[in-house]
């Protein structure tokens, strides 16, 4: 069991969902050198042949370097039914801070979050105690909350390192209900989607029908959401289209068949492996093509629920029922899973022979950008105990070749900056995008949470829409800039693609004079005396 525990990490990719890089390429190389083969036999003169030999393996040789991608990002994700509960003062465990090599994507999906009606719209004006939580523990930290996406109890965060801001683009979320009968948000999925340097990535986080006989609507309502969930994009306008999905939630699947005695005895002996092939999830995905598409790691962790709250002991309670009798305690269950699917490749048509399907077949392996994803952990953090559930995580590493690594906007600020004199702003579109008069340069104190988190901000020139490596200047009122001074960066907000799209190197805006008048600061500040 412990071999099986250590294996190699699970892995997968945009060229196939089921075999690995290095086999993938070292069967094409295969299939390139045995067509070489043939070919040579079948020549009747030596230039010919050479001629041959040259072209099919400079095509190999382009055919394996095109599998390897230049970057490297890591993303951990946690799925978490809180039940309710207010955050806990430390989320460190849960986020794994300082994990080598560094997080650069957080995603970040609750379920159960306290949503009564009055809390519901207080946190609408406002943002809630969890996204509050996490940002305060991840901006010092240099990440900023990307978006946030939110229906009842449902709430998904996604957060990345400020570097990356500049090439997520196209950011639009959406949900659908599948509480009763469609129209209660109690259950359901919410979702995001966007271009991270170019590659579309869409996250689904899902709370499904719960109890053990709703194995089959559990099934249904995925279908349900990933079928009918769509964005106002003409090259992925459902959740299936993206090249990468990542499905996960309180997805509430239930271990069938074994009863409570053996469950427990199978955890507390820690032979999970007897609770696999009883586990509906599993079994489901036997049944469901569109289940078989989407992978898994190994659930080498205990099951999630349920719990007694601020304990490691599964459920105690004697419910009740209807009739006010006791009822059974839960079978603890993997009910909190994450999931992700490759996009296919597309089959070639039947009506094209076979010659050119092999052709076709050949040309679409060599992706010309592609993503590689490996799960390096799926495990639970068995420390938390505010919920009758315990949090799931799973990191990946997500390899890929870039489509771009320029922003679409150079923005910087101008001369010396303090709030004794008007301060001046230069910004350049290096690349055509939808532009808007409603675009706005936000000015943020380093280690800000999100785009709207600015300490002041301007519009965009508002007169004409810039053109292409154009410089262009705006000022900003010193009556809007920080008396205290401190580290700041400007950031390019663009309103049609909801999202940063340039950022400025961190910058030093010096202390005031009126700020050492008002007494705010000694009179030596900045190494001057004023």
């Amino acid at each position: 069991m412990d071999d099986f525990l250590n294996g190699p990490r699970q892995r997968s990719d945009s060229m196939s969902s089921s075999a690995s890089q290095s086999s993938r390429s070292k069967t094409l190389l295969r299939q390139r050198l045995s067509q070489l083969l043939t070919c040579i036999e079948d020549m009747s003169s030596d230039d010919e042949a050479s001629e041959e030999v040259s072209r099919t393996l400079d095509e190999a040789f382009q055919l394996c370097g095109r599998y390897i991608p230049s970057d490297a990002f890591r993303l951990h994700m946690v799925t978490w039914n809180v039940a309710t509960a207010e955050p806990p003062e430390d989320v460190a465990s849960l986020l794994q801070l300082d994990v080598q090599p560094p997080t650069d994507l957080y995603v970040i999906g609750l379920q159960e979050v306290n949503a009564t009606p009055v809390r519901f719209i207080s946190d609408l004006l406002v943002e809630d105690s969890w996204s509050h939580v996490f940002m305060d523990t991840l901006a010092p930290r240099g990440f900023v909350k990307v978006t946030s996406v939110r229906m009842q109890g449902l709430l998904l965060l996604v957060f990345a390192k400020q570097a990356h801001l500049p090439f997520i683009r196209n950011i639009q979320t959406t949900y659908t209900r599948t509480g009763i009968f469609g129209y209660w948000g109690n259950k359901g999925g919410v979702s995001m989607r966007f271009s991270f340097y170019g590659h579309m990535v869409c996250f689904l986080n899902c709370h499904l029908a719960a109890h053990m006989n709703y194995a089959l609507q559990r099934v249904d309502e995925i279908e349900y959401i990933l079928e009918n969930q769509e964005f106002d994009m003409s090259d992925t306008p459902y959740v299936r289209d993206h090249k990468v999905v990542f499905c996960f939630g309180d997805l509430n699947f239930r271990i069938s068949d074994h009863g409570l005695h053996f469950i427990r005895s199978s955890i507390n002996g820690e032979r999970l492996h007897l609770l696999w092939n009883k586990d509906q999830l599993i079994m489901m995905k036997k049944n469901e093509p569109f289940l078989q598409e989407f992978e898994e790691g190994p659930l080498n962790f205990k099951p999630t629920y349920k719990f007694d709250r601020n304990s490691d002991t599964y459920d105690t309670s004697t419910p009740k029922t209807w009739l006010r009798f006791n009822g059974k305690k839960r079978k603890p269950a993997w009910t909190d899973r994450i999931l992700w699917r490759i996009k296919p490749k597309t089959p070639p048509s039947e009506d094209v022979d076979d010659d050119e399907k092999a052709s076709t077949s050949a040309d679409e392996e060599m992706d010309e950008y592609p993503l590689l994803v490996t799960q390096d952990k799926y495990t639970s953090d068995m420390s938390y105990g505010v919920s009758d559930h315990k949090p799931v995580i799973a990191t990946f590493s997500l390899e890929l070749r870039k489509h771009f690594d320029t922003p679409l906007v150079h923005v910087s600020p101008l001369g010396v900056w303090s709030a004794d004199q008007d301060a001046l702003i230069t910004y350049t579109v290096l690349e055509d995008f939808e532009s808007s008069t409603w675009d706005w340069i936000g000015l943020y104190k380093v280690g800000f949470k999100s785009a709207s988190d600015y300490e002041t901000f301007v519009w965009v020139r508002e007169v004409d829409l810039p053109e292409t490596n154009e410089v262009i200047q705006i000022s900003v009122d010193k009556d809007e800039i920080p008396l205290l001074g401190g580290q700041y960066v400007l950031g390019y907000y663009s309103t049609n693609l909801q999202s940063i799209i340039g950022l400025s190197a961190d910058f030093q805006i010096l202390e005031s004079k009126r700020a050492v008048m008002e007494g705010l600061v000694p009179e030596n500040s900045n190494g001057l005396d004023k």
